[in-house]
């Protein structure tokens, strides 16, 4: 197929300015002595131009496209906050709902306090009345036996009950047996240097004795450079031996003893 045929099979739009100079270059060509060869080099050059107008137009079709698609997002992000931001009223409305309803009865509980509650009165035990004997000598003697406001015996009974009962109570109180506080305490005793006998340092720790204090189980552990701590556990009660008191009476073996931590402490 020549340049000519290539052309007429085109159908797209393009500068019309161009179109024209490359039409007139044809007829100057066809009307002097011009070859078939001019001919097909006018026809490529305009092929050519054809070729670049496509391009621009596709291009220009490709950027329109992608501008679509960010208009599209843009577009899904606004609903998504629309919807993100009527959720958030709504739940601003019921807080503020919520706030009002606290507010009022607030404002009711302090215009009407609640009353103090009245302790109630202590209840006295009321004797039935003996039955009447149908006699007119008994009448009176009857009335006479009948106290209507208790008598002095009648408390006395009733604070000897009460006095019983606290006995009684402090009595199994002091029976059941008081819990004792008591800690598990690790120390790690610390030598002077890799010299000092290990095995005197310990005896010398055991030879501590307090009252609530129990010495447990023992090892050396390696520090560095050939020398090794004394890690050692006891059992001490609170209220009798503390850590301080401890550790004092420990480094008072200052010949083989260099310091005292604590390395654990807990509560039993």
């Amino acid at each position: 197929m020549s340049g000519l045929q290539c052309l007429a099979a085109e159908n797209i739009w393009f500068d019309k300015q161009r179109y024209d100079e490359a039409e007139t270059r044809f007829y100057e060509g066809a009307n002097g002595p011009a070859t078939q060869q001019f001919q097909d080099n006018a026809a490529n050059a305009i092929l050519q131009d054809i070729a670049k107008f496509r391009k621009n137009i596709q291009q220009s079709l490709n950027g329109s496209s992608s501008h679509a698609a960010g208009d599209q997002e843009l577009v899904s992000r606004m609903k998504s906050l629309e919807l993100e931001n009527n959720s958030l009223h709504k739940v601003v409305v019921e807080m503020r709902a919520a706030l009002q309803k606290l507010e009022s009865r607030v404002a009711v509980l302090e215009k009407n306090p609640a009353p103090a509650a009245v302790p109630c009165a202590k209840t006295v035990p009321v004797q039935a009345a003996p039955a009447k004997v149908e006699n007119g000598d008994d009448d009176d003697d009857d009335d006479d036996d009948i106290d209507l406001f208790g008598s002095d015996d009648e408390d006395e009974e009733a604070e000897r009950l009460k006095q019983e009962r606290l006995d009684a109570y402090a009595a199994k109180k002091a029976k059941k047996p008081t819990l004792i506080a008591k800690s598990s305490i690790l120390l790690d005793v610390k030598p002077w240097d890799d010299e000092t006998d290990m095995g005197k340092l310990e005896e010398c720790v055991r030879s501590v004795q307090m009252d609530g204090l129990l010495w447990g189980a023992s090892k050396l552990v390696p520090v560095g450079y050939g020398i090794k701590k004394l890690q050692i556990n006891c059992v001490v009660e609170d209220d009798k031996v503390g850590t301080d008191i401890l550790e004092e009476e420990i480094v008072k073996f200052e010949d083989f003893i260099q310091s005292v931590d604590v390395a654990a402490f807990n509560k039993i």
